[in-house]
């Protein structure tokens, strides 16, 4: 910010404050994107601990998950406060389409890997109710205790080839997302140095 938006005619300068919640790995995009539409780390929040490592400056440890809570401030007078909220709102839902393309990559995964270790689940119980039987049926146990085992082990091999498969989608939508993030942040930037 230039010194003009520092200080007012009157010495004293109103700020606008924020506090926004943010997955531990998008921290270091927030603290560096923030600052191209007008906000700066609240000085009045100290730098944290948490766990041995440190958290920037403006940041400190949020009640829910892996989640932090970063707090920034902006000048209440800075100029083009329209087109620059506008342009943070843009900013905003990009990260949020990041984190819902990256969680994409894995919930079919899962939901295919959990399905078929049910399945194997569900062959190997009809297996133990088999030998469990009055007299054991050997040959039903064996053949249902294949199709067990195999909805046991299979479930790891399917889980990281769908990841690795949905991955390869994925990653070329989320890299025009952080494109589009950085052209935001230019127009943002040239606003407020212009």
């Amino acid at each position: 910010m230039t010194e003009q938006t520092r200080k007012n005619d009157f010495g004293y300068i109103g700020y606008e404050y924020r506090e926004v919640a943010v997955s531990g790995e998008y921290i270091s995009i927030y603290m560096d994107s923030y600052p191209c539409f007008g906000w700066e780390p609240d000085p009045n929040r100290a730098m944290g601990q948490e766990g041995g490592a440190s958290i920037p400056k403006g940041a400190e440890r949020a009640d829910h998950g892996d989640r932090k809570t970063l707090y920034f401030r902006r000048s209440h007078s800075i100029s083009n406060k329209a087109e620059l909220t506008r342009l943070q709102r843009n900013f905003d839902s990009c990260i949020q389409e990041i984190e819902e393309l990256n969680r994409s990559k894995t919930i079919t995964a899962l939901m295919a890997a959990l399905s078929v270790g049910i399945v194997g689940t569900a062959f190997m119980a009809g297996s133990v109710f088999a030998v469990t039987a009055e007299p054991p049926v050997i040959w039903l146990m064996i053949l249902l205790a294949l199709p067990g085992f195999a909805g046991w082990i299979l479930p790891c091999f399917l889980y990281r080839k769908l990841v690795q498969k949905k991955s390869a989608e994925v990653n070329p939508l989320i890299e025009q997302k952080y494109d589009e993030i950085y052209t935001i942040c230019e127009k943002g930037n040239n606003l407020i140095y212009m």
